[in-house]
């Protein structure tokens, strides 16, 4: 609620938005920024290791997620 956003302010300087669904949309209706989240979230589908939840530590999953961005970047650089 409003006491995360507020903290996620305090804490890291940054401004959280919470984009919901319009109550009289029907069908398909693209939301503002909410698919470069989601297309993150697929890139990173696509690694086994961050396929499922594996790691037993919080800080090997964060490492696993800054190899694949990393080998991402790498890829489109060459």
């Amino acid at each position: 609620g409003k006491a995360f956003i507020a903290w996620v302010k305090q804490t890291f300087g940054w401004t959280l938005e919470v984009v919901k669904r319009p109550a009289d949309q029907q069908g398909f209706q693209v939301l503002p920024k909410r698919w470069v989240v989601e297309r993150t979230f697929s890139w990173f589908g696509r690694y086994r290791r961050l396929s499922k939840d594996y790691e037993y530590l919080p800080t090997t999953s964060e490492m696993m997620l800054y190899a694949a961005m990393v080998n991402l970047m790498v890829r489109r650089l060459a």
